[in-house]
């Protein structure tokens, strides 16, 4: 059961908050008592350009870099230019303390393995952040081999273990301050969704309602992560992503009447990311897209009526997919996943009404399951409930992020739970 209204209605614009000293304290001990747990004496975490910037959860910051955390100590920052240091000093000059005091210039793997010789770990056990998986589409890990191949011309190989899921499953769990930091970017999320209800109309470009959604989330201090925001429109578009005219050179389509306008935005803020789906109908829209819109509704209500502590994420997903089992929908992306890497839930069912369609060769063949299916929800865990139904070709994805409490789920959004409806 919810434990209070949307967010929306009750966060203000100046209540931005931050991180403070005590939840650097809180990441760093929390994690060397795992790494006492694991016998490591130390950990390694780089960024190296991966979608979660692994890094910067023990460093509030992002300066390209690589830290080294000792099993007992402060961490060490070793980061690519002098120009990201000066922005820390800026920063400092204005009375914002840094996570990380001792930073060294260069982040390549050889001076990594040096930093370790001088702390007297070059013999140590050493825990590696940055192996596969460590987000979507990073299934084979993130490491460089040039950052590799220096690291071990040091450290042996042997004295280096894999570290990565202990790392994002101690991410999951969010304390009181990243809560906030997580409200605060939904809250930027539902004003973004306002956004687009407005600025979605016929005749209006797919790159000015793009470009309006972002510059509401710009304006709030916030960022977007890799995709940055799928978009696409159309009565009957069944593909998800950014939009093609980002990367190469196609003309942004125009809408129209009769088109569902989907969006999918990965609003940040201080690293907590508060995923939507926010579907705007420009009606009128046909009766599939109207009966996609109630089953995925029902999907909705469903995964979070599922939501509670001490439950299994495959016991939500396998709720959110009952409605659309019994509807004789499918579903093309995922039903739910964790927010920061960890589950993700694909449901496999009535994808046989694909045959003979053009996502045939693409879906039929297709086994999509629960990644890691046994992740107990504890109170903390954020949630991305994301169900989309799709008949044939119509595809209609609605959803929001909620967090797990003790007696059950914390909403953090109002419009994009729904199909929003305007009259062109």
């Amino acid at each position: 059961m919810p434990d209070h209204q949307p967010l929306a209605e009750t966060m203000r614009w100046d209540s931005r908050p931050t991180l403070s000293l005590k939840e650097r304290d809180r990441r760093w001990g929390g994690l060397q008592r795992l790494m006492t747990e694991r016998g490591l004496d130390a950990i390694i975490v780089g960024s190296f350009r991966g979608r979660e910037l692994y890094e910067c959860y023990l460093v509030d910051d992002y300066l390209d870099s690589v830290v080294v955390l000792p099993q007992s100590g402060d961490a060490v920052l070793l980061t690519i230019s002098t120009g990201r240091v000066s922005r820390v000093a800026e920063s400092q000059r204005h009375g914002v303390e840094p996570w990380v005091t001792d930073i060294r210039m260069g982040a390549r793997g050889s001076d990594t393995a040096d930093l370790l010789k001088e702390l007297g770990l070059a013999k140590g056990k050493i825990g590696v952040v940055g192996f596969g998986p460590t987000a979507p589409g990073e299934m084979d890990g993130l490491i460089p081999l040039g950052f590799w191949r220096g690291l071990t011309s040091v450290v042996a190989e042997s004295n280096l273990v894999d570290f990565t899921q202990d790392f994002t499953d101690f991410v999951l769990v969010k304390s009181e301050e990243e809560l906030q930091l997580l409200r605060y970017a939904a809250f930027v999320s539902e004003a973004a969704c306002e956004t687009m209800l407005e600025v979605c109309r016929s005749g209006v470009s797919e790159a000015e309602a793009y470009a309006e959604i972002l510059c509401t989330i710009h304006r709030h201090a916030c960022d977007v992560r890799y995709p940055y925001m799928s978009f696409q429109s159309g009565p009957d578009n069944i593909s998800w992503g950014a939009p093609r005219w980002l990367f190469r050179a196609e003309t942004p389509r125009i809408l129209q009447r009769g088109d569902l306008v989907q969006a999918e935005i990965h609003t940040c803020y201080g690293g907590q990311e508060a995923q939507v789906q926010m579907s705007v109908a420009l009606d009128p829209v046909d009766e599939e897209i109207r009966r996609c819109e109630e089953v995925a509704h029902a999907s909705y209500e469903a995964g979070l009526d599922a939501v509670f502590p001490g439950v299994r994420f495959v016991d939500v997903v396998e709720a959110m997919e009952k409605p659309i089992m019994a509807a004789g929908c499918w579903s093309k992306t995922p039903l739910l996943h964790t927010l920061t890497f960890g589950s993700t839930g694909f449901t496999p069912v009535n994808r046989e009404q694909l045959v003979g369609t053009r996502e045939e060769w693409l879906e039929v063949e297709k086994e999509p399951g629960v990644r890691r299916p046994e992740l107990e929800l504890k109170t903390g865990m954020g949630l991305e409930l994301e169900p989309n139904a799709c008949l044939g070709m119509k595809r209609v994805n609605i959803g929001a992020a909620v967090v797990v409490t003790e007696t059950g789920y914390e909403e953090l959004n109002h419009l994009p739970t729904r199909v929003n409806h305007v009259v062109c």
